[in-house]
């Protein structure tokens, strides 16, 4: 069917549907990182103000954590603490916590250590005011999030302690969680133990203030839950017993997945793999608490890798590649029905790219998850691939690409002749106006929710993507600049927004 005959057809459909619900909807994959200063400060309120100004309503991010060197929102230190780096230091002064010669020093010398001493400052100042409502507030957090925040903190100071090394190659009574130690080293670093739950305390009550301005302009927040953690994390630190471990606190698999079309390795992404007995032992009190986080920090949550759920490629720790593997089954249905019970109003989306077998979108639909369907992966096979967009279902977030894959643009200036034909035979037009047209395709399809990365909207080719899968090094430091977003550009994509029924104002 020609594409834009399809476009009618989807048109008219979705003036039927529109009168029944009001579940199309329009977002824009940004991370906090890549705004202009990569802060949650006054540039993204303004991105909050382009969403709203433009019917947009949903805002979606990569995770919010604290990551390691490599800036990976994906591997991070703790499932729950925040990334510092993304607190607004204007914020801080208009608190009164540091002066505004300290944030021009600052921006001459933009060191890590500089940023913390923010902080410290902070939490001198306001420790020196017990009885002010801002510090009460901090005490009230702390005690609140004490089941997260009390080992992250510990594990946070004895890293700087050891050298930034991971927490298996501690000495042995700081590894193995020796009371007598840790309380010892809980007295002598308290000082630096408070300030990191400061801290966390203003990222958090920086993140909830944006949420809610977003939600008083009608965005919802999207964020995304990377379904494995970190060795070196608070969390397999604390909890060992939850995690495929030997007795001296080694991984004996790792995470990844098996060799496929794209690589014949296979994946080794090194994560370690869950104790899924252990954690039914205890009624998913681990993966309750963390998704308690997420849902009290967003509006939707996403869970990369939910195939993980139903069964994971577990490699043994001392392999390299990800070739030997094997699956092992996961109990993804009592852990989805335990977060279900807990949380009945949660919405959850399942990031189920890749080979997906009949047991993964069974799991799906009975928790009436929407799936995810790239255009990107559109092209170039026969009429049956599942993200063709005659062939998405209402119940999906479609995307033109993600954080993973190459702007549009860049996309479309590297497709191969026979996917490019392919392409330009849906669209009915062999000259398309990319990445635009790829906008309007996802725009115009079935799925409830349509996510455009801001590369897209920018029309930014292959120098400006986030991430490239498989490389080490200059990835997600994407940021982009005002000037790019043209009033010719904002007022195009506000036209597909209300041209294909997702405008919400």
């Amino acid at each position: 069917m020609p594409y834009q005959t399809t476009i009618k057809n989807n048109k008219d459909e979705n003036r039927n549907r529109m009168k029944k619900s009001q579940q199309r909807k329009a977002g824009v994959l940004l991370h906090i990182s890549s705004l202009p200063e990569g802060t949650m400060g006054l540039h993204a309120k303004r991105f909050v103000d382009f969403l709203n100004a433009t019917g947009t309503s949903v805002w979606q991010t990569l995770p919010l954590n604290m990551p390691h060197n490599d800036g990976s929102p994906y591997q991070c230190l703790s499932a729950h603490a925040g990334n510092p780096a993304f607190i607004d230091l204007q914020q801080l002064i208009e608190a009164g916590y540091i002066h505004a010669l300290d944030l021009q020093a600052y921006k001459a010398d933009p060191t890590l250590a500089q940023h913390q001493k923010f902080f410290e400052k902070a939490f001198c100042v306001a420790s020196l005011h017990p009885e002010s409502t801002d510090y009460m507030a901090y005490k009230n957090f702390c005690r609140k999030q004490s089941l997260w925040l009390n080992d992250f903190a510990l594990f946070l100071v004895l890293r700087q302690r050891f050298n930034q090394s991971s927490w298996n190659s501690w000495p042995v009574a700081y590894k193995k969680r020796d009371l007598e130690t840790l309380n010892l080293a809980k007295k002598q670093y308290a000082h630096d133990i408070a300030v990191i739950k400061f801290t966390q305390y203003i990222f958090f009550k920086q993140w909830s203030a944006l949420k809610a301005y977003a939600n008083q302009h009608d965005i919802a927040m999207f964020g995304d839950i990377p379904i494995f953690v970190a060795f070196d994390s608070a969390d397999v630190w604390a909890n060992p017993d939850l995690f495929k471990l030997d007795k001296r606190c080694n991984m004996t698999v790792v995470a990844g997945v098996p060799p496929d079309y794209f690589s014949s390795n296979g994946q080794r992404w090194g994560n370690p793999h869950y104790n899924w007995r252990a954690m039914k032992k205890e009624g998913f009190k681990w993966w309750l608490a963390r998704m308690s986080t997420q849902n009290s920090m967003f509006d939707m949550v996403r869970i990369d890798h939910f195939r993980g759920l139903e069964a994971a490629w577990e490699i043994p720790a001392k392999e390299d590649t990800a070739i030997n593997g094997k699956w092992q089954v996961a109990p993804g249905n009592l852990l989805l029905a335990a977060i279900k019970k807990r949380f009945k109003k949660m919405c959850l989306v399942a990031e189920d790219l890749g080979i997906i077998t009949d047991e993964v979108n069974e799991l799906r639909h009975k928790y009436k998850m929407p799936g995810m369907k790239i255009l990107q992966f559109a092209f170039g096979g026969g009429d049956d691939n599942l993200y063709l967009p005659q062939n998405i279902e209402a119940n999906s977030v479609v995307y033109t690409g993600t954080h993973d894959n190459d702007t549009t643009l860049g996309w479309y200036q590297r497709l191969k002749e026979n996917a490019k034909n392919h392409l330009h035979s849906v669209l009915n037009n062999d000259e398309p106006d990319m990445p635009n047209a790829l906008i309007d395709m996802a725009f115009a399809s079935r799925a409830d929710l349509a996510i455009v990365p801001m590369q897209d909207i920018l029309a930014l080719d292959s120098t400006n993507r986030m991430n490239t899968p498989g490389t080490l090094g200059g990835n997600w430091l994407w940021r982009f600049d005002w000037s790019e977003l043209t009033s010719e550009r904002q007022q195009r994509f506000a036209d597909a927004v209300q041209r294909y029924g997702r405008h919400v104002n």
